[in-house]
């Protein structure tokens, strides 16, 4: 009878093992999707319009660049990142539409990161190119194909500068006397690849010293003729990570690289491959006719 008794115990036993180990799988398993796979967004506004608009849920793939994996968690003010990648599909490639964290993330004058505030923005330039703007159109010399919507781009490049507010016209990195790069004309510049070194003059440090500082932790001036990090002449710096310029296909309204600079690669959350579905964002109107749709 006792034989009986414990060969049953045993077996409700092992099955009370097996429920729990389910619903473990199934609680956690959102969280593995959302970590590892793949996660979900609303576009909050209108900057990549048309290609995304306000309302749009967004389905971005962690695969293709990597699942991005926190080594800490505490994401307070003025707390670096500190994360790794896990070996994606492919790199991010020019035109891709990217879902990453703000690069000026408390709206300052460095890079800094913060954990929710994260823009969509389409890629323009990967680490290694040389990106311009020319008479409202994006070039890349590593791409030889239409960036962005070119129809936006073409009603930008027949736009009088009068016709457009000086915040809006006015480019990165803000030097009017020495650069004078507007969203219609800026550039030729670098975006920067780890392990490539350049020299240091008067006018490139403009574009690079938000990355030089955040590499180093050490302020980058110019004085005297010359330009120190940390007190310290320097006249070459060799870079330590990857770097994206990111903007909008809404050339008119987008807040994005032409005004904050370069994007860390490891502010990358991921590519955005659908939409989801799509809804008003003020109401509660659906819009059928995007719900899965490619993004391109």
């Amino acid at each position: 009878m006792k034989n009986k008794e414990s060969g049953a115990a045993k077996k409700y036993s092992g099955f009370m093992k097996k429920v729990f180990f389910i619903a473990v799988i199934i609680l956690l398993a959102p969280y593995f999707i959302r970590i590892f796979i793949c996660d979900q967004f609303v576009v909050p506004s209108d900057s990549m319009q048309p290609t995304l608009v306000t309302g749009d849920r967004i389905l971005v793939n962690k695969l293709i660049a990597g699942p991005r994996i926190y080594k800490k968690f505490d994401f307070a003010k003025d707390i670096p990142l500190r994360s790794f990648r896990i070996p994606g599909i492919r790199p991010v490639r020019v035109n891709d539409v990217v879902v990453f964290n703000a690069p000026r993330g408390y709206d300052r004058d460095n890079i800094e990161f913060r954990i929710n505030y994260v823009y969509a923005k389409r890629c323009i330039g990967t680490p290694s190119d040389s990106v311009t703007i020319r008479n409202g159109y994006f070039h890349n010399n590593r791409y030889a194909g239409p960036i962005g919507v070119q129809e936006l781009q073409r009603q930008l490049s027949e736009t009088p500068d009068s016709l457009l507010d000086s915040n809006i016209l006015r480019a990165f990195p803000f030097d009017d006397a020495r650069l004078g790069w507007t969203i219609r004309n800026m550039g030729p510049f670098y975006v920067p690849r780890a392990g490539v070194r350049i020299e240091l003059d008067s006018m490139n440090y403009l574009l690079y010293r938000q990355v030089i500082e955040y590499e180093t932790g050490l302020g980058l001036k110019y004085g005297g003729g010359r330009l120190l990090l940390g007190g310290e002449a320097v006249g070459e710096y060799t870079f330590c990570k990857n770097y994206y310029f990111f903007c909008g296909d809404n050339v008119f309204n987008s807040k994005d690289c032409r005004y904050l600079g370069f994007v860390p690669e490891e502010f990358i959350i991921g590519v955005v491959r659908r939409i989801t579905y799509s809804r008003d964002y003020f109401g509660d109107n659906c819009r059928p006719g995007r719900w899965w749709k490619r993004v391109e």
